[in-house]
């Protein structure tokens, strides 16, 4: 019986083994077309993937809407081109402001705000398990708290209230604290807030945008 039953599978298997020969060169045809096309069809391999998004109105709207004096660079090179944006009113995070950024280099770099209750939380999110140093930096005579992570590393602030935060005087370019329409009319309303520069850009970088920072109406227009 045994001898029968292997003399019966022999066709089915000699059948199968010619199924799969036959699909071989099938693929192979398939493989070389796609190759032919791929070689004559003209595609660019210079043309920038990075797609910039103007933030102007998301950043006007998050100005009226937040309880802290929102920050964005202002006199940033143009090289530095903004890649997201977004403010979220009722948040897990609080009522949060995110804007990142794609430095000269290609490397990353973010300023995120938010009124969380719990800073070290908010922090340890939007910086990707980043580690508090001891390491200190003064951007325009305000001091930043160093933040370093496999992943992202950040200078951090968090305003004693909803008033001021980031780089004092917002009357001059890069500031980042509030006159009176820009950040005045919010100080001591609301309960702290949180500053966060973060991102794969060096602290060199970080440093800069922190500089850049401002809460006045000119924060999105960027200047060769």
């Amino acid at each position: 019986m045994g001898g029968v039953a292997a003399q019966a599978e022999q066709p089915e298997r000699r059948q199968r083994n010619r199924t799969v020969r036959g699909m071989v060169p099938s693929l192979g045809v398939v493989l070389l077309a796609a190759f032919f096309i791929y070689l004559f069809v003209p595609h660019d391999e210079s043309l920038d993937p990075v797609k910039p998004v103007d933030y102007k109105v998301e950043l006007d709207s998050a100005r009226r809407a937040a309880p802290y004096p929102v920050l964005a660079p202002e006199g940033l090179p143009e090289k530095w081109r903004a890649t997201s944006v977004r403010y979220e009113a009722d948040g897990p995070d609080g009522r949060a402001w995110h804007l990142g950024f794609m430095t000269p280099d290609t490397q990353y770099a973010a300023v995120e705000q938010s009124d969380e209750k719990r800073p070290s939380k908010y922090i340890e999110d939007v910086t990707h398990r980043a580690r508090k140093t001891a390491k200190t930096v003064r951007v325009r005579g305000e001091e930043w708290i160093r933040y370093e992570g496999a992943k992202y590393d950040a200078l951090v602030r968090v305003s004693a209230d909803g008033g001021s935060s980031g780089s004092g005087d917002d009357s001059k370019p890069g500031k980042g604290g509030g006159d009176a329409e820009a950040g005045g009319e919010k100080a001591g309303k609301g309960r702290p807030y949180t500053t966060v520069v973060t991102g794969t850009a060096s602290f060199a970088q970080l440093q800069k945008m922190a500089a850049a920072l401002s809460a006045g109406e000119a924060g999105g227009a960027a200047k060769g």
